[in-house]
């Protein structure tokens, strides 16, 4: 059973999910999401269609991040925690598939970007989500957002690690981006992201939700990409099979 803390309560994620009725698959409070390891020796990795994202567009909606074209024709929820392994499989996956949807203009995707791992700076779920918000300014926010999955550390996110990952983002760094990172110029905002993940009454992450209930929870779509699509395709998002 996953369980994560959120707001100084321990909670079981199975309640949470169970209500919006998905599956019990994710991440939990991750005791060993933050040990300590050398971020020179973590592989940098971009996204495979980074040229595609290039283009994409994305805006700052309150506590979302909404990347696509404003006039899609549906609109997918994502639920992620930058440290969340099960979130990386996600990104690599459904995450994908759920883009080349959002490229092709059939689709505008709402990140909440969950930092519940993070207790006490230990997983650095904070300073990355504070690093993504800040590629939203930059109009760099799909491709970064990618690129810091695929480059998961072991241990924790660093500031030294997420400007290495923005290296391989052309133009993203700069003295505005880098300040943002250094000095957590966003951390109030990622306050306000993780209570919007909450106030959807997830407890665990990753999640996708249409129309306010979970595709490909139960069945472990969200983990494949072909079968992600086709759960896509049964709530009426993407093109007809």
């Amino acid at each position: 059973m996953a369980r994560v803390v959120v707001a100084g309560r321990l909670v079981a994620a199975v309640a949470a999910v169970s209500l919006l009725g998905g599956a019990v698959v994710g991440c939990g409070s991750g005791a060993d999401e933050g040990k300590a390891a050398a971020v020179s020796g973590v592989a940098v990795r971009t996204s495979p269609i980074a040229g595609q994202l290039a283009g994409l567009p994305a805006a700052v909606d309150g506590p979302r991040i909404v990347v696509g074209k404003p006039d899609a024709p549906r609109t997918a929820q994502v639920l992620v925690d930058p440290k969340c392994g099960h979130c990386a499989r996600f990104e690599e996956a459904g995450g994908e598939s759920l883009l080349k949807l959002a490229v092709a203009g059939q689709v505008k995707i709402e990140y909440l970007l969950a930092s519940f791992l993070d207790r006490d700076g230990a997983s650095g779920s904070v300073r990355a989500v504070n690093a993504l918000r800040a590629s939203a300014d930059a109009g760099k926010f799909a491709e970064y957002h990618a690129a810091v999955f695929a480059s998961q550390p072991k241990g924790k996110f660093t500031d030294e690690l997420l400007l290495r990952i923005a290296d391989e983002v052309p133009g993203l760094r700069g003295p505005e981006f880098d300040a943002a990172v250094k000095d957590q110029k966003y951390k109030g905002w990622v306050a306000e992201a993780e209570k919007g993940f909450e106030a959807t009454g997830a407890q665990g992450t990753p999640m996708v939700l249409v129309d306010g209930a979970p595709v490909g929870s139960k069945d472990g779509a969200l983990f494949e990409a072909g079968a992600f699509v086709r759960a896509l395709k049964g709530v009426g998002v993407g093109a007809s099979a």
